[in-house]
């Protein structure tokens, strides 16, 4: 059997590493402040969960806004344009190759970091849920409840309707991110796509394209560690 070449690439920069953990952490506490909000459980109490929650879904958007202007003024915004090239392949590699130990059917490289499948879901988590999730959460953040002698049910039944749609939001989100934790072991080995991201460097099959790139990579690492 020929044995494959392979690359080591520095394929996830500073702040894309820290925009990544920042963004997994403040998903998991909106969604550990929210349940308790919502009286799933009672850890914090009713009033500390809801300024927590308020308090990070104020540092969401701040982290969302920094990370909108950073892929586009690196291009990386490219990472998640769709293709079905390949689309059905990884979709039968997930369910079925993998447990075959099959090859897996799209080549990573450091300008194509997402195989079709990965780009599918995350151009739906980053235009259609999450901006759900915040603009569903803001309105319920600055609702203002109908004062005394005012007609209510009208009010109230948006109001619901805007909390099942946050909900449902905070549903997918979680399921995101289960499945997220279930693809991280499908690396070259269990731990190799998380230890990308922890330290940005991956082992890479050979690739030209990714060469030339990685070069490049590495004198801005060197840059961002002086």
């Amino acid at each position: 059997m020929k044995e494959t070449k392979t690359v080591k690439a520095y394929v996830y920069k500073g702040f894309e590493r820290f925009w990544h953990w920042m963004q997994s952490f403040l998903i998991l506490f909106l969604a550990l402040t929210g349940f308790e909000i919502h009286s799933s459980y009672s850890l914090m109490g009713f009033e500390t969960a809801v300024d927590l929650h308020n308090k990070a879904a104020w540092a969401f958007i701040v982290l969302i806004v920094f990370a909108i202007f950073w892929h586009f003024t690196t291009g990386e915004w490219k990472q998640y344009l769709p293709t079905t090239q390949n689309l059905k392949a990884q979709a039968e590699f997930y369910i079925f190759g993998i447990f075959r130990n099959a090859p897996h059917p799209t080549k990573k490289t450091v300008i194509s970091k997402l195989n079709p499948l990965q780009r599918l879901v995350y151009l739906g988590l980053k235009i259609l849920i999450i901006p759900v999730m915040v603009v569903s959460g803001l309105f319920y953040m600055f609702y203002r409840y109908p004062q005394a002698g005012t007609i209510q049910s009208a009010n109230i039944e948006k109001l619901e309707t805007v909390a099942l749609l946050h909900t449902l939001g905070a549903f997918l989100l979680i399921a995101f991110v289960i499945v997220h934790l279930y693809l991280i072991t499908t690396g070259h080995t269990i731990t190799s796509n998380l230890k990308a991201m922890i330290t940005g460097w991956e082992e890479l099959e050979a690739d030209t394209d990714a060469e030339k790139e990685n070069k490049k990579n590495e004198k801005e690492e060197n840059n961002e560690s002086k």
